[in-house]
């Protein structure tokens, strides 16, 4: 019998000061068997970051011709595309072929990652790279509830998330683009 995704229940009240977006944010996200804690909480990471009204999340893990995110027109062309994770070259040139903006939150061994994949992709004018520091964001999903109820606030780059553990601070380190 195969497993069923477990579904998170997501109360987020954005106060996103660099873009001047406050919204209250309510939505359930699923988690996939295969995916962990830290992929989940950098989805929720990156539609916090990239968030429009048109952001939905996408199949990801169990569907490889969608992203872990993405925003698409009225008439069905996609606008923005997210990845999350660190994909190779192929896979990030082949979403910038299918989307007019294409954006990764990278998180884990970005360092070994982005030497090897980096120059491989920088003449590809519409795809933003930002790098998660991995600390900060195992201390987040750490534990993460089922019921997940975080205050974010976006400034100057950082992002300041408080949970029920207390509040903490994550800043992007952009390595392609977007500053």
């Amino acid at each position: 019998m195969a497993l069923s995704a477990t579904p998170y229940k997501v109360d987020v009240n954005l106060t996103d000061l660099d873009r001047n977006v406050y919204e209250t944010l309510r939505f359930t996200v699923a988690r996939h068997p295969s995916e962990t804690e830290d992929r989940m909480c950098a989805r929720l990471i990156a539609y916090i970051l990239w968030y429009s009204e048109a952001l939905a999340f996408g199949r990801g893990l169990s569907d490889v011709d969608e992203p872990a995110l993405w925003e698409k027109s009225l008439d069905g062309r996609v606008l923005h595309w997210v990845e999350v994770g660190l994909p190779d070259a192929e896979r990030l040139t082949w979403c910038s072929r299918r989307a007019e903006r294409v954006s990764l939150l990278a998180y884990g061994r970005v360092d070994l990652w982005e030497s090897k994949v980096l120059p491989a992709v920088a003449a590809l004018k519409n795809v933003h790279v930002a790098g998660l520091p991995q600390e900060a964001l195992s201390t987040i999903a750490a534990d993460l509830p089922r019921a997940i109820n975080w205050a974010v606030m976006v400034s100057d780059g950082s992002l300041f998330i408080t949970d029920e553990n207390g509040q903490h601070e994550i800043t992007p380190q952009w390595l392609l683009r977007e500053r």
